[in-house]
């Protein structure tokens, strides 16, 4: 018991600082502080707000929150469909920074393993 109250202290811990610095990073861009090449608008702005709910799920899941476990997986599925979208936008020649393709990637990854993380610790209450 303890030990998956300290793993989900540490995933939650991962998913707000990521939220935060996915906040301040897209906030940043959008209000034109950050210089970011080729900007994929609805990827900026999906990623932006999702911050926000990458805060509450890690919230939730430092307080050991039944609901972060489907929190976790629909950020992680939306992840996934804006980065399709993306990949469809990158297929038709639309313009883009390859550090959005690695971005996507990372994001998708984290989401996972936290999903995965929030699964195994929360579903069995």
């Amino acid at each position: 018991m303890k030990k998956q109250r300290n793993v989900l202290r540490i995933a939650g811990g991962v998913a707000t600082a990521f939220g935060l610095l996915t906040v301040v990073s897209g906030g940043a861009t959008l209000l034109g502080g950050l210089e970011m090449g080729a900007v994929v608008l609805f990827v900026l702005w999906f990623n932006t707000l999702a911050g926000f709910a990458y805060v509450v799920a890690g919230l939730g899941l430092w307080q050991g929150r039944r609901w972060a476990w489907p929190l976790s997986l629909a950020i992680f599925a939306a992840t996934l469909l804006v980065s399709t979208a993306f990949g469809l936008h990158v297929a038709q020649g639309g313009a883009f920074e390859m550090r959005t393709v690695f971005a996507m990637a990372l994001r998708s990854a984290v989401w996972a393993g936290i999903a995965l993380v929030a699964r195994q610790a929360l579903s069995g209450r």
